[in-house]
């Protein structure tokens, strides 16, 4: 079984390498030690195959691309090196499992031969936003395979499955995989850039990376577009497949550089995947199966991290089998005196007790996913512009009646449509008059 060891996030300016920018790499020090950090990460690491996800190999409308040549070769002479050659074996195993999937899901896919390419007349060879991080990559590391992907001009939830399936892929193969993300942020930070200055510029640089410092990859995939176009990006797309890969793990973030010379974005990340389990994941696993096998509580408190016998929060324990919905029940506030035992009752109450379906039974507990939801407290709202579907749940209330819907839910793409649903599990019709708070949560899967 193969192991999807993580991400990483790579600028590619070709000026950060000395023969290429002959002392104007200086400038970019940050980016460079943040470069390096990466590199001395994926040593570690022991990849035995790099997926590269680029801005600039041939881009398609209505399609990723993926090369499929044994020998992926490219040079540097577009920028005055051509003595800098690199030569890569490509994973075909793994580029043809990718294809055969990609099929299967109807995900459209443009495989990239020296024969594909000469008939549509596009460039066969490596480009620079792979050729940069492998530069860089190849001083510490080169017994790796590689696949190279060129990202298409599809909608974000089409590249997050892709993203999906190249996990699905990297599980059943034999490979140790990381997924480099090549991809410079905002090219408008100043009139020195290669386009004019734009404030949205700053602004995307600044959420893109506070959304990795926080882990919270799926805000990636519901990014707003309208500002990544005003930003004048190129690696918003690579990062939505690799969050689409590294959705459902656990990951630890770390953003490492970021600073903005030559009126540009440069950002250094790691999105590594925890081997540990979830604290919060591990207990309401441990509860419910407890409670299946003995009927009774789960009292094992031992070794939890401090904050969950600390703090009082409220707690939604969410339960999928096969990717299906198999059980959710929370508290919008606390009512025990941790989040540990809050976690506890609730992992019960969702496999036992959600009216919506049967009991779990003691055969399905090894099908079962767990997430966990730690609630921030609610704040009053007024009005639906204050919500955003990817960053916060809602709470629709009137009299005694009350619907609350989580954020990020899978299918749920609008606040509307948000709201919609939070008053049809409360009973409310859509004329009458109702109040509106608004919660933040700390997802745990």
């Amino acid at each position: 079984m193969g192991t999807l060891l993580g991400g990483y996030l790579f600028p590619h300016p070709p000026i950060l390498i000395e023969e290429i920018g002959r002392g104007e790499e200086l400038k970019a020090a940050k980016t460079i030690a943040g470069i390096d950090d990466l590199v001395s990460d994926i040593k570690d690491r022991k990849p035995s195959t790099i997926i590269l996800i680029t801005p600039h190999g041939p881009v398609f409308r209505d399609g990723i691309a993926i090369s499929t040549e044994e020998k992926l070769v490219g040079d540097f002479s577009r920028f005055g090196c051509g003595n800098l050659e690199f030569s890569f074996q490509n994973n075909v195993e793994m580029v043809q499992a990718i294809v055969s999937e990609s099929s299967r899901e109807d995900i459209p896919l443009v495989q990239i031969s020296k024969e594909s390419a000469s008939k549509m007349d596009i460039e066969e060879k490596l480009d620079h936003g792979a050729l940069v991080p492998l530069h860089f990559v190849n001083r510490e590391c080169n017994n790796y395979k590689l696949v190279h992907i060129t990202y298409g001009l599809l909608t974000p939830n089409i590249l997050a499955k892709f993203g999906q399936l190249l996990a699905k892929v990297v599980e059943n193969s034999d490979e140790q995989v990381i997924i480099i993300s090549s991809g410079d942020l905002s090219h408008k930070l100043s009139n020195e850039g290669p386009y004019s200055y734009s404030p949205s510029g700053k602004e995307f640089d600044e959420k893109i990376m506070d959304i990795i410092k926080r882990g919270s990859m799926e805000e990636i995939v519901n990014f707003d577009f309208r500002l990544a176009d005003q930003a004048g990006e190129c690696g918003l797309r690579s990062l939505i497949i690799t969050a689409g890969a590294l959705s459902n793990k656990n990951l630890c973030t770390q953003v490492v550089s970021y600073e903005g010379p030559f009126g540009v974005g440069y950002g250094t990340a790691k999105l590594i995947v925890s081997m540990e389990d979830d604290p919060y994941v591990k207990l309401a696993k441990a509860s419910l199966e407890h409670y299946v096998r003995s009927g009774s509580c789960y009292t094992d408190l031992s070794g939890l991290p401090k904050e969950m016998l600390e703090n009082k929060n409220g707690v939604f324990v969410s339960l999928k089998k096969d990717g299906d919905l198999r059980g959710c029940i929370g508290t919008i506030e606390p009512y025990r005196g941790n989040i540990a035992l809050e976690i506890i009752q609730n992992a019960v109450s969702s496999g036992i007790h959600d009216p919506r379906f049967d009991s779990v039974t003691e055969d399905e507990l090894d099908d079962l996913v767990y997430s966990v939801d730690v609630l921030y407290p609610p704040e009053d709202i007024t009005s639906k512009e204050e919500l955003n579907v990817s960053k916060y749940g809602v709470i629709v209330s009137t009299g005694h009646r009350n619907g609350l819907l989580l954020p990020n839910i899978e299918g749920v793409d609008s606040v509307e449509e948000q709201i919609e649903i939070s008053l049809m599990k409360a009973g409310i019709g859509k004329d009458e008059n109702y109040s509106m708070k608004r919660f933040e949560v700390v997802r745990h899967k």
